[in-house]
């Protein structure tokens, strides 16, 4: 169990914090309000609305709405509407090049995107820019339009001039803006050359060396950007988003690591670098340290859910279950409290759910299961968990009920498939295996081709003993997905547990092996194969190396049948004593002794 927590934690870990690299809103964000402090911070996300930047607008045109003009919006609509794009889209463009109105100019772009015509785009929101030429809309979409041509180079006289226009406190922001939209140029050294331009009167401002150490860094000059990011931080040595760039195109990571701490010994409040350094430790696995800096961001503001729910994961990836619990329950709390925050609870609640789990509680971990609501994003997981925990408590019809309430809430096919297998395999857990395959036959109407429920079925009816159909089964997996190993694998085993058709068992054990040389699994049916087959030589190297690959109970028990045929018998039964010990209830152990009418 704890393995399995630590699988899930470490999956988790990466999702809790942010990273080094400052990109979209946050990087305007922090530029605009760097080195405020947690507190503050704090308290704007509870009380203080979101300010809005004021941006200058254009006039509208004194067009009266005549006859004609209203004419030709109609018929281009209407056309439109029937699925002619062409005549609607040169008649609502002819009408705003009569007008002068920049939304008839975006109607007729609006028009071309939809018809998947970039080039007729283009030209529309050519129009719509020249019309409306303070417009953050008609820019951005100029912009994105312009990326997917050739040549960016007609852009750079309006984004020069638009940088003039600007107010001087907007200037620095916008460059941040103009760069994150000229980096999705296909020509990404032309669109670097027309950031040079265009920056080189506004060298005093911080977010322009910002802006081309980001630029340079997208070109792969990592001695370009590394000068820039050092200037920005000369320009303004407090600036988070300036020590976050500059450590994003450092030359190593010891070096990032190097500018991120001195940073933090200056400026200790700096919350989103202490959140970036974080995230650098937990991926170099450091998790001690991780935590001690996650524990300094909770000091600051003890009700920040991203830092309870990183340092409730991390004290689970660290063992430190009860403390664990502590942080993952406060993160719910807090989310209660606070309904704007679009997040998710169910990760935290399946951690908790298999923290109960861990100390042997099943009622417990039932009930934090109930917290998960109809409707949210993990509404199915928490159901599937609610599942396997009532199957744990022989409660097979409860369990299948759970699956039938998520089925209700499924609004896509993949989560419909995670349920069907969910239901089939505890039917199979359950020794069930004929309602097991009567539900993956039923979804096999639905999805004849999914190879995952095609391989489950395959699987249950061999349990059956209708080794036909599961052959059939298992040559339509390999017709669909020739490289799937597993196919092969369970294939051959088959054919070699029943001692038939050994040398064809033989070479698709082997096809399998070629595409997955290191699963331990396909090791022991090669191994199986072989002992099958007499090669007792062979066969114990491959069961050796299989168990050495993967301790699994079922490949021990085969590593002890071969051991005792060749007479090992000692070493026989004292691998036989550590499968019974790992796993007791184990059948293929127990089939295997009373066959052989051995004591371990």
């Amino acid at each position: 169990m704890k393995k399995t927590i630590a699988l899930l934690t470490s999956s988790l870990l990466l999702t809790a914090c942010a990273s080094f690299q400052p990109t979209g809103e946050k990087a305007n964000a922090t530029a605009a309000q760097d080195q405020k402090s947690a507190s503050a911070k704090a308290a704007a996300r509870k009380k203080t609305p979101k300010a809005k930047v004021q941006q200058q607008e254009d006039a509208l045109p004194a067009v009266e709405l005549s006859e004609d003009i209203l004419y030709k919006v109609l018929t281009a609509e209407i056309a439109f509407q029937r699925g002619q794009w062409q005549p609607a889209y040169v008649t609502m463009l002819a009408a705003a090049q009569q007008t002068r109105d920049p939304r008839l100019a975006k109607r007729a772009a609006e028009m071309a995107v939809t018809a998947r015509q970039p080039s007729e785009a283009l030209v529309a929101v050519r129009l719509w820019t020249e019309l409306a030429p303070h417009s953050d809309e008609a820019l951005q979409n100029y912009l994105g339009l312009i990326m997917l041509s050739d040549s960016v180079d007609e852009i750079e006289p309006l984004l020069t001039q638009r940088l003039a226009d600007a107010a001087p406190q907007a200037r620095g922001p916008m460059l941040l803006q103009i760069q994150r939209l000229l980096v999705r140029a296909k020509d990404k050294q032309a669109s670097f050359a027309i950031l040079q331009k265009i920056s080189q009167p506004y060298g005093d401002l911080m977010e322009t060396h910002l802006a081309l150490a980001q630029g340079a860094f997208s070109v792969g000059d990592s001695t370009y950007a590394q000068r820039e990011a050092r200037a920005a931080m000369k320009i303004k040595p407090d600036s988070e988003l300036a020590v976050l760039t500059a450590a994003q195109v450092a030359s190593d990571n010891k070096e990032a690591t190097k500018l991120v701490t001195e940073f933090l010994r200056k400026y200790p409040d700096a919350r989103e670098v202490r959140v970036a350094y974080a995230r650098t430790l937990v991926e170099q696995k450091d998790y001690k340290d991780a935590r001690t800096q996650f524990e300094a961001l909770l000091k600051e503001d003890g009700e920040d859910p991203t830092t309870l729910f990183a340092l409730g994961v991390l004290s689970a990836q660290t063992d430190q279950l009860k403390d664990a619990e502590y942080y993952l329950q406060r993160y719910l709390q807090v989310l209660s409290a606070m309904p704007e925050e679009d997040r998710d609870p169910s990760q935290a609640i399946l951690l908790l759910s298999r923290i109960a789990e861990e100390r042997r509680d099943i009622d417990g971990a039932l009930r934090y299961l109930d917290r998960g609501e109809p409707g949210t994003e993990g509404y199915v997981n928490i159901q599937v968990r609610r599942a396997q925990l009532l199957a744990r408590k022989s409660d097979i019809e409860g369990a299948r009920k759970a699956l039938e309430a998520a089925q209700s809430e499924s609004t896509n096919d993949g989560e419909q498939l995670q349920l069907l297998q969910a239901e089939s395999a505890l039917l199979r857990d359950a020794n069930r295996n004929q309602e097991a395959a009567d539900v993956i036959k039923a979804g096999l109407e639905r999805f004849p081709n999914n190879t995952d429920l095609l391989y489950d079925y395959a699987m249950v009816l061999d349990k059956l003993g209708k080794y036909d159909e599961m052959e059939a089964s298992l040559r339509r997996v390999i017709k669909l997905a020739p490289g799937n190993q597993h196919a092969y694998n369970a294939l051959g085993y088959s054919l070699a547990d029943r001692n038939v058709r050994l040398p064809e068992a033989l070479e698709l054990i082997k096809k399998a092996a070629e595409m997955a040389p290191e699963d331990a699994f396909i090791a022991d049916s090669l191994g199986w194969v072989l002992f099958r087959m007499g090669r007792l030589d062979e066969a114990e190297t491959q069961m050796r190396r299989a168990y050495g690959l993967r301790p699994d109970a079922e490949i021990g028990v085969h590593l002890g049948e071969v051991l005792w045929t060749r007479g090992k018998q000692d070493e026989a039964r004292k691998i036989w004593r550590d499968v019974a010990q790992k796993d007791p209830a184990n059948e293929v152990l127990k089939s295997t002794l009373t066959r052989l009418n051995v004591k371990p």
